[in-house]
């Protein structure tokens, strides 16, 4: 994570939320008060459907054990019936 005074982030703002929404990368702001974090739209969702995913009883454990399966073995994405 970057870390960046206030001051610093208000003289460059269009690049520090360029960089954060074309290059995914995070930003503490930090203040007299305290700091503040910036980061992307899309990386600020995922983050919350991450945790949300792990908070439902047994789904880490499901999630592990699918992205140790075999593509061989997952059927196609035209097989699904949505």
């Amino acid at each position: 994570m970057n870390n960046i005074t206030a001051l610093n982030f208000s003289k460059n703002i269009f690049n520090v939320l360029d960089k954060a929404i074309t290059n995914h990368e995070a930003f503490n702001v930090s203040t007299d008060k305290g700091s503040a974090v910036i980061l992307s739209d899309e990386d600020y969702r995922g983050m919350k459907e991450t945790l949300y995913l792990l908070s439902v009883p047994g789904m880490r454990d499901k999630l592990l054990a699918g992205m140790s399966e075999p593509l061989s073995e997952c059927i196609s994405e035209e097989d699904v019936g949505w």
